[in-house]
């Protein structure tokens, strides 16, 4: 007996005994037409069938998830009457099954009707309906009057959006039908839907059409609240399932950029997010959220700053919380839409000169006797002149006469703040799809950009000069930038493409300069492939074995835009991974973990593998870390390294905990340098010889040696914890929170080289310590 009537068999013949290796079959050996056919007979099998059954079916669904099956028109027809016996067996079935099946037929499609009939009948008893694009779908292959009737019925109560909504939808071709339900599919069934499956929704123009009038009604109806037409009600200005397509349809407007959004959301936002009354509740709370989803999926610069501009004048206490929260995905995910992350608006800004050198954006305003200067440095302030001198405060008569013009220049300031925000975010996102930008553009749109350029001047880029030719220029410190054509390519530098002594000097220069880059690039810490990694193949053990302290950790999750679930002492809740996509969806980054114990009121967790992904049609496939790009491996394991080095418990100075956890912060307190402790090294090389200590200080290894007068102290550059000489006891010193002397220039911002920079400074004036802890510490040691 062949594979394919063995695993038939298993699936349907309960007194049949499959051999071991049927339990765990390799699939490999069967066609997508076999598998398919396999498929519709498995989608039988419940809890109730024998284990050895239920691991079968498990197998094939697996195999499915990785691979596009086909179906011959009887196996289609078979899932369509299994569908319906799960249905009426268990009240639910995914019906998105159905019409993948039809879309991947392999000959004449079956008529379905009778059981595309009963799907309809016996979904529409359940309310909620749930995948209603989907049942539009398969209504649609039961005939015109059961389509009328899944109309009728899914239109009934969810307000006139959803009503309009439904109609469009049955007037669709079949075919449209099908290719909407796939959007549909975020209802606890499966995961919620790729990008590629919002692009071909947003082919439809009988849709992209309805979601403009969805989201132009939707608006209106807030304005109508807003002047009280509408009488309000918190949190009731629409209904639950219109929320929903609202913000199906707000998705299919971003993805294809529309140029009518932006406009239409700065009514929209403050609509929901803003009673019309002194209350501090929300006219819709709910559809505030499913925009900023729906901005996490396709994030334009536009909405993220109408975003945070809502999030600053939202009055519930709760919300700005956890729109914080959200914000920081939708910053991630637009640092990956490379194609609309660095659109700025000019707002009426000019270019003017700062401190005499470097090239910012300033706007002035006329104010009676007074003028208003709004300047763009490295942020954006306000302040205030009269005959050309500096005010301290805004003056009695404007705040007293122009209240409401003081007001929207304060909103300005903070509107420019939040654009640079999210444009150093894009510009940092762009290393990992290798972003290219024309020439010509580059110069007007962001070195000459009035908001943008003070960052952009910052910044290394390479110019294509000639074919496969780059030039580095730095145009801070460049008076002239390359001769080039418009159409030439420009990119942001990374040292990953640099030689060592190229990378080098631009520290040198960087830190001669006094030169503080917007995020750190020059310093940027890169990651290459080790031998044990290429052994491992498919995964990494770089940063595997470390304990953490777990909420710091998650909390560097959020704000890195990397996804995972919350983990803890109840049931499934001990093992889980963080995951991010990079390379504008293409590629993918898990960073497995584990919950370890409790530490006091601490929650401690421990590290282990990261594996890569690659994006395959609609689906993922594990890659060999040899495949992943290098600058995709490079800023991937940076953020790893960010999350151990800083949530490890060895970076922990007070740790006094025994055992197990105290043999692992002793070996990590004071082990090799990673990658960022290297920068760090490096970083200090330069800014040594400029303190006044510098006397007392010199590098060894892995350690900053310091030379005070009570004793010599070996600092280390990964942990920041402290040896003392000569026999290496340790010398425990809590952060103060204080950078160096507080004059010391960093060349990037890290907490770890301030916090090292500043126990050198206490300890190279050991003599004039006061705090007894540490000075018992001190005369113990020596």
């Amino acid at each position: 007996m062949g594979l394919v009537a063995r695993l038939m068999r298993a699936l349907t013949d309960p007194d049949f005994t499959p051999e071991d290796e049927d339990r765990h079959p390799d699939l490999s050996q069967v066609s997508d037409e076999e598998l398919g056919s396999l498929l519709a007979t498995a989608y039988r099998v419940d809890g109730s069938a024998t284990h050895a059954t239920r691991l079968v079916r498990y197998a094939l669904e697996k195999a499915a998830a990785d691979r596009q099956p086909r179906y011959t028109p009887d196996a289609c027809r078979r899932m369509f009457e299994a569908l319906a016996e799960r249905c009426e067996k268990h009240g639910w079935a995914d019906l998105t099954r159905g019409l993948d099946a039809l879309e991947r037929c392999t000959g004449p499609l079956p008529d379905v009707s009778e059981p595309a009939c009963v799907l309809v009948g016996l979904w529409l008893e359940k309310e909620p309906v749930r995948q209603p694009y989907a049942l539009l779908a398969v209504a649609g292959l039961a005939g015109d009057e059961t389509l009328r009737a899944a109309v009728e019925h899914l239109a009934r109560d969810v307000g006139p959006i959803v009503a309009e909504e439904m109609a469009v939808i049955a007037g669709l071709t079949p075919a449209e039908r099908a290719l909407l339900s796939e959007i549909n599919r975020d209802h606890g069934f499966v995961d919620a839907p790729l990008a590629h499956v919002w692009r071909r929704a947003a082919d439809s123009p009988a849709y992209v059409a309805f979601a403009r009038r969805a989201l132009e009604a939707a608006a209106d109806r807030t304005d109508a609240i807003r002047t009280g037409e509408i009488p309000y009600r918190a949190d009731k200005a629409f209904t639950d399932r219109e929320i929903t397509s609202l913000g199906q349809a707000l998705r299919v407007a971003l993805l294809r950029d529309e140029p009518w959004l932006p406009e239409l959301l700065e009514r929209l936002l403050p609509g929901v997010a803003l009673a019309p009354t002194a209350a501090k509740t929300l006219p819709s709370q709910a559809l505030l959220y499913e925009v900023v989803r729906a901005a996490q999926d396709f994030p334009t610069p536009e909405l993220v700053t109408a975003i945070r501009t809502v999030r600053r004048t939202v009055r519930h206490a709760g919300v700005p919380k956890q729109l914080d929260k959200m914000i920081k995905k939708v910053d991630a995910a637009l640092a990956e839409r490379t194609d609309v992350a660095l659109r700025l608006p000019r707002l009426g800004f000019d270019t003017a000169s700062i401190s005499g050198s470097v090239a910012g954006g300033v706007l002035r305003r006329t104010v009676g006797d007074y003028q208003a200067v709004v300047l763009v440095a490295e942020t954006a302030t306000l302040t205030w002149e009269k005959d050309g001198r500096p005010l301290r405060s805004v003056p009695a008569p404007v705040r007293r006469d122009h209240a409401a013009l003081v007001k929207e220049l304060r909103d300005l300031v903070k509107r420019v703040n939040a654009q640079l925000v999210t444009l150093v975010r894009a510009l940092e996102g762009g290393f990992t799809v290798d972003a290219v930008h024309p020439y010509g553009w580059w110069r007007t749109e962001l070195a000459g950009h009035p908001l943008a350029r003070t960052l952009v001047r910052r910044l290394i880029w390479e110019v294509e000069v000639a074919p496969d030719e780059w030039r580095s220029v730095l145009p801070e410190t460049d008076e002239h930038l390359p001769d080039a054509p418009h159409d030439a390519s420009v990119r942001l530098w990374h040292p990953l493409r640099s030689e060592p002594h190229a990378v080098r000097a631009w520290r040198d220069l960087l830190t001669e300069r006094c030169i503080r880059q917007p995020f750190k690039q020059a310093f940027r810490e890169i990651y290459l492939l080790t031998p044990a990694e290429e052994q491992t193949r498919v995964y990494s053990n770089r940063f595997a074995a470390h304990l953490v302290h777990y909420l710091k950790m998650f909390a560097l999750f959020r704000a890195r835009g990397w996804g995972s679930d919350r983990l803890g002492p109840w049931d499934c809740g001990d093992d889980g991974r963080a995951e991010r996509t990079l390379a504008a969806g293409e590629w993918r980054v898990r960073f497995f973990h584990s919950w370890a114990d409790w530490a006091g009121d601490d929650e401690l967790a421990s590290t282990d593998q990261v594996r890569f992904d690659r994006r395959v049609g609609s689906a993922w496939r594990e890659a060999p870390l040899a495949d992943v790009p290098p600058l995709v491996f490079s800023e991937a394991m940076r953020d790893v390294d960010l999350f151990v080095g800083v949530s490890s418990i060895a970076a922990d100075p007070d740790w006094t905990d025994g055992g197990p956890r105290r043999t692992y912060w002793e070996r990590a307190s004071f082990a090799e340098l990673t990658a960022s402790a290297e920068v760090r090294r490096e970083a200090l090389e330069g800014i040594l010889p400029r303190l006044k200590i510098a006397d007392r200080c010199s590098l060894d290894g892995r350690f900053l040696i310091v030379r005070g007068d009570l004793g010599t102290y070996k600092i280390h550059l990964g942990s920041a914890n402290i040896l003392m000489a000569p026999d290496d006891a340790y010398l425990c010193i809590v952060p103060a929170r204080r950078a160096g002397d507080g004059k010391v220039f960093l060349p990037f911002e890290d907490e770890r080289l301030s916090l090292i920079l500043s126990k050198a400074f206490l300890l190279a004036a050991d003599t004039k310590i006061t705090d007894e802890s540490i000075l018992m510490q001190i005369k113990r040691g020596a």
